[in-house]
Formats: C-alpha cells, sequence, structure tokens
C-alpha cells in the first residue's frame, strides 16, 4: 500500500531520497547530496510517498505562502509509474497554498510531462490565454 504524507526534510533518510532521484535519472542533484540536503530543508513543503518502507515519491514547494508557489521537483519511481502518484504528489504538496494566486514550475521539454501538468491545470507560457506573459531563467 503506497501513503503519501506531507513530511519535514529530517524524516527523509538522504540515502533514500538519493536512491530515488538517482532512479528518475536526475544526476545533477546526486551529484552534489551536500546541496541536495539544503535544498530538502530549505522548501516551504516536502511530500512523499511511500510503498512500504520504500521513498516511490517525492514533491517539493517553495513557497512565500502569499504570493508565489514553485513547485520544484515531483518524482515517482517508474516502477510505481502510472498509478496516479505524481498527481495525488502535487495535490497533496499544493492544497496547502489555495490562496496563492501564482503556482508556477519550470521542467523539461518532454510531450508527457507538458500532458502531465496541463492535466493538472498548469498552462505553458506561450499558450497561456489570461494575457501575454513571459519567463525567464538562469542557470549559472
Amino acid at each position: 500500500m503506497t501513503t503519501i504524507e506531507v513530511v519535514k526534510a529530517q524524516d527523509l533518510p538522504l540515502s533514500d531520497v538519493l536512491a530515488l532521484y538517482e532512479a528518475v535519472e536526475w544526476l545533477a542533484y546526486t551529484k552534489d547530496p551536500d546541496t541536495l540536503q539544503k535544498a530538502l530543508q530549505g522548501s516551504s513543503t516536502l511530500v512523499a510517498a511511500r510503498d512500504g518502507q520504500m521513498l516511490v515519491g517525492l514533491a517539493r514547494v517553495i513557497s512565500d505562502g502569499a504570493s508565489i508557489c514553485y513547485l520544484q521537483d515531483i518524482l515517482v519511481r517508474p516502477s510505481h509509474h502510472r498509478r496516479g502518484l505524481g498527481r495525488a504528489l502535487a495535490e497533496r504538496a499544493l492544497e496547502q497554498y489555495p490562496h496563492v494566486r501564482q503556482k508556477v514550475l519550470i521542467t523539461d521539454d518532454e510531450p508527457k510531462q507538458k500532458a502531465f501538468y496541463e492535466a493538472l491545470g498548469y498552462t505553458q507560457t506561450d499558450e497561456f490565454a489570461g494575457g501575454s506573459i513571459r519567463a525567464f531563467v538562469r542557470f549559472d
């Protein structure tokens, strides 16, 4: 049985988190475990999905709690795809921010990810019907 719950960074063994990020091949995170640990600790909300004792999913939010909420990470082990865990993680993570107007995320340019985030109510910036908007990013 898979459980989904809001957790604190100290409740997540770093070895479990690293194994999850490695399973989804987000290797930029696994190359620097100290930075990943700091990122977890600095998150506003962490939601974990566990199948028994195994960490099979994680969602991470960064927010000021008033005007913006950034869905930073949402991962599900490939062995647990197509079970509704991604949606459940995102919904649980964002349920604490119903009053926040701007909910933002940045992701890779893959068709499956686009469909997934659109199913959660997100709109790609160049398709936003509410007016002209731009997104800017900088990676150092």
